[in-house]
């Protein structure tokens, strides 16, 4: 039989008909069955994970995540973690964020301003990483222990955001003594008062503490006028002053510059288990807040990103108001974090083992904590800090505040706190010997350090003993040796300091007993705002 074969026309028909075949199955296959649906969603999340590599990241890690395993992070209504809410593009989980473009992971922000609610979502795994204060961190490590909390960074310092505000008639610490003052306790409103009163030479048995459930309570109590003084929160600080004829800020965090240290806890068997994936969340939001410390435009956007959050979830807030938040703070960089941790040498400032250990001492004191607390070395987790390679300008940690030259008016300004702090000196001498500097290290360092962005004046003094001019003379040399001491010790900045002697012009006891003698040959410390 003769065979039949195909022309070329043929042959091409052919093809198309069964090309046309395997189009029209391969449609009826992805888009009218459930294995098609499936296949379309494996190829859209391997396109997502393996097509958006970012080159200029800088980045160390692979990319790579489940769309389930968000890390949920706990916050409150602040401005010190625009950081990592600006690198997120927002509190969403989002594969538009910049931790899931450049690190294929995903984060949300969880707004839990009811302290108990964020504590019990911590326990119950609801959120990873929770915001905490590394001041009142000891009021409450005790009562998380059986999850193991440990601090993994810092986020920022306080600069403005914690105000005291007094009413009229009281313009230094020391007219605190007596008073009614309404304080949240056990929170950084808490700490804030007692470093400053500590700084006046006072203590939490010279004043009447009014105790609050929060900052915002301890607002309305000194708008209602039933209290003379009170620790808020801002924007609370400005309506307060509103609110009470005269009244004004007492002090604030932009002087007392590091005592309230923001910070993140998470439990330890979690960052066992996570430890690539926190790695990245950190670098993420190292490299946000260098950038919105920066650059004007990225500081705006954070803003924007602000006020659309926090207006969405109820506190309505203006890009204006957003960026005032934002300027009530500093952002820690890296490099504020190696300071922190105790990881950068030749930093002499305050760290994170500085505040932590003398805040437990502190409430350890005032009956609030029971039984031991933890050291730092147990509650810190400095694995992120140390094991990142960031590096640049931006990241580098913050210098000392620069002063100018004190003038002459300085001499005599207002003080707003004063401690006197009793150096003994030999008859017409004024080098500190080392127990003088034992004193000083005991009794006005850590102040000077928490109140970093004040000035300090230092005036000596001395009893009615010998001729007035010789005694004017040498108590200005003393004091004058006190402040090469700090500056030669501890760093600090020589134009932040103002040298007066007094002679036996401000007495604070008679001069007709030896013991009023040795009560009026002292060294006074004052805080001089820097406005």
């Amino acid at each position: 039989m003769a065979k039949t074969q195909l022309t070329m026309f043929s042959k091409l028909l052919l093809t198309i008909l069964i090309v046309g075949a395997l189009v029209a199955g391969g449609y009826y296959l992805l888009n009218m069955t459930s294995c098609g649906e499936q296949l379309k969603e494996q190829s859209e999340t391997v396109s997502a994970t393996s097509g958006n590599d970012d080159s200029s990241s800088g980045s160390v890690f692979n990319r790579g995540g489940d769309d389930d395993d968000v890390v949920k992070i706990g916050v409150v209504t602040w401005g010190g973690y625009a950081g990592g809410q600006y690198f997120n593009e927002g509190f969403e989980a989002s594969t538009a964020s910049r931790f899931y473009k450049d690190y294929g992971i995903k984060v949300e922000f969880k707004v839990l301003d009811d302290f108990e609610a964020s504590r019990n979502a911590f326990r119950a795994d609801e959120v990873n990483l929770l915001w905490q204060t590394i001041d009142a961190f000891p009021t409450e490590v005790n009562g998380l222990s059986d999850f193991d909390p440990v601090i993994v960074w810092q986020a920022d310092w306080s600069r403005g955001g914690d105000a005291i505000v007094a009413r009229r008639g009281i313009t230094s610490v020391a007219d605190l003594k007596g008073k009614k003052i309404a304080v949240a306790e056990l929170t950084p409103s808490h700490s804030f008062l007692i470093w400053l009163l500590e700084a006046g030479g006072l203590s939490s048995s010279d004043v009447e503490i009014v105790p609050q459930a929060t900052a915002i309570d301890a607002a309305e109590v000194f708008k209602s006028q039933r209290v003379d003084a009170a620790v808020v929160w801002s924007p609370d600080d400005i309506l307060a002053l509103k609110a009470v004829p005269g009244s004004r800020v007492l002090e604030s965090t932009r002087s007392a510059a590091y005592i309230i240290a923001d910070v993140f806890m998470a439990k330890r068997q979690y960052l066992e288990k996570n430890r690539d994936k926190i790695a990245k969340v950190y670098e993420g939001w190292m490299k946000g807040a260098a950038e919105i410390n920066s650059n004007a435009a990225s500081r705006k956007k954070a803003a924007s990103i602000l006020a659309r959050e926090f207006t969405e979830r109820g506190t309505a807030l203006t890009d204006a108001e957003a960026g005032e938040m934002i300027g009530n703070v500093r952002l820690t960089t890296h490099g504020d974090n190696l300071n922190f941790f105790g990881l950068a040498n030749g930093y002499k400032g305050v760290t994170g083992n500085d505040l932590y250990s003398e805040m437990s001492l502190k409430y350890t004191d005032l009956g609030y904590i029971e039984g031991r607390v933890p050291n730092w070395r147990q509650i810190s987790y400095p694995t992120f800090v140390n094991g990142s390679s960031l590096t640049g300008a931006m990241h580098v940690g913050e210098g000392a505040k620069e002063f100018t030259r004190a003038t002459k008016g300085d001499e005599t300004k207002e003080a707003i706190a004063t401690k006197a702090v009793s150096i003994s000196f030999r008859t017409a001498e004024y080098q500190l010997d080392e127990n003088s500097k034992y004193i000083i290290d005991k009794e006005f360092v850590g102040i000077a350090k928490a109140f970093g962005n004040a000035r300090i004046r230092v005036e000596g003094n001395t009893d009615n003993t010998g001729s007035y001019a010789g005694n004017v003379a040498l108590s200005k040399r003393r004091a004058q040796s006190v402040v090469e001491y700090l500056i030669s010790e501890y760093n600090m900045p020589r134009n932040r300091f103002i040298v007066v002697g007094n002679g036996p012009d401000k007495p604070v006891a008679s001069n007709d007993t030896e013991r009023g003698r040795g009560q009026n040959r002292r060294t006074d410390f004052e805080l001089i705002g820097d406005q």
